[in-house]
């Protein structure tokens, strides 16, 4: 069996301020860079060591996965991987939170004003990271993610807040088995 430990990037400025991420960015915060750096402790814990490394196009993922590659004291090389961003929200990015409906009407709202459904989010990520896991070199796998992607994506396997107990928290780590092309669920670590 192969793994994948698939992790939601640290705080940011947006979280902090309730703001509509999606596809745009803002930066770690201070908790942010102490969650990657937490998160990093708790792998090395494990003794899991990455033999590749990816991270969503977005710099608040790619900041983290440094962070994270540095603290276990592995190169600062990885890919960084479009099919792994947040879910967009059209012209709710960069909006208040206050301006989001209620979950289960996510699918019907932000489509009409171009985002995605969670479907559509959950099919990207589930194809590159099913690409990624088929790697003949993709032994362990570390992605950095967003909350959204991580929670849709784990959504084909059944209810994610139920399978974890909630909400993903800044620099959470979902590790999954990977075997005959399927994914299962092993454990949530929290940094």
């Amino acid at each position: 069996m192969k793994h994948l430990y698939l992790m939601r990037h640290g705080e940011t400025l947006f979280n902090l301020r309730h703001k509509i991420q999606g596809w745009c960015d803002s930066p770690l915060t201070e908790e942010g860079i102490a969650q990657a750096r937490r998160a990093g402790e708790a792998l090395t814990e494990r003794g899991v060591v990455p033999s590749l490394a990816f991270s969503s196009t977005a710099e608040r993922a790619c900041d983290t996965l440094e962070i994270v590659l540095g603290t276990l004291g592995r190169p600062l090389v990885y890919e960084r991987v479009k099919d792994l961003r947040e879910r967009y929200f059209g012209t709710f990015e960069g909006e208040s939170e206050d301006l989001n409906p209620a979950p289960e009407y996510y699918d019907k709202l932000f489509p009409l004003y171009g985002g995605e459904t969670r479907a559509e989010v959950r099919e990207r990520m589930r194809g590159a990271l099913t690409e990624i896991m088929e790697r003949p070199e993709s032994d362990t796998v570390l992605a950095v993610s967003h909350a959204g992607a991580c929670m849709s994506f784990t959504s084909h396997l059944t209810d994610p807040r139920e399978l974890i107990g909630g909400r993903l928290p800044n620099g959470g780590i979902l590790h999954f088995g990977y075997e005959d092309g399927a994914f299962s669920f092993i454990e949530l670590i929290r940094p």
